[in-house]
């Protein structure tokens, strides 16, 4: 984890009302060995917030481009009832709704709600719904 991930998980903390999961392996097909059970990802924080009764995949990045970023939202989107059922039966979370949050420069943000904005329409429960972002 790099110093800006750490400051990010440490305001995430700082609720006591949230679980963080730092690098939790979200794998599509069950499997002890994840890096060889097909589709995963490694987010950089499964974050449960038991007063919202909401889950966040929380993901953090300096990233100019914001590719790798935008790759992952697509592979999650692509994929997201399996994602969701993931995190039920690996990480024995409730039934609660997830989301996506992402964690950028307040610069990007423009360029990031362009990037996501064909891959969340909030009317489909298959899809997942627009991220919020914070700097």
């Amino acid at each position: 984890m790099d110093y800006f991930q750490g400051v990010v998980v440490d305001y995430l903390c700082a609720d006591r009302a949230v679980s963080v999961n730092t690098e939790c392996c979200i794998q599509l097909n069950p499997s002890p060995k994840p890096d060889t059970s097909g589709p995963h990802w490694y987010c950089d924080a499964v974050v449960v917030n038991h007063r919202e009764q909401q889950i966040y995949l929380c993901e953090i990045t300096f990233s100019k481009s914001l590719a790798a970023l935008h790759k992952r939202l697509v592979d999650w989107n692509t994929h997201w009832a399996g994602v969701k059922a993931a995190l039920a039966r690996d990480c024995c979370l409730p039934d609660w709704p997830v989301q996506p949050w992402v964690f950028i420069p307040t610069s990007l943000v423009p360029v990031f709600s362009v990037k996501v904005e064909k891959l969340t329409t909030g009317t489909d429960g298959g899809l997942m719904s627009r991220p919020p972002q914070e700097w």
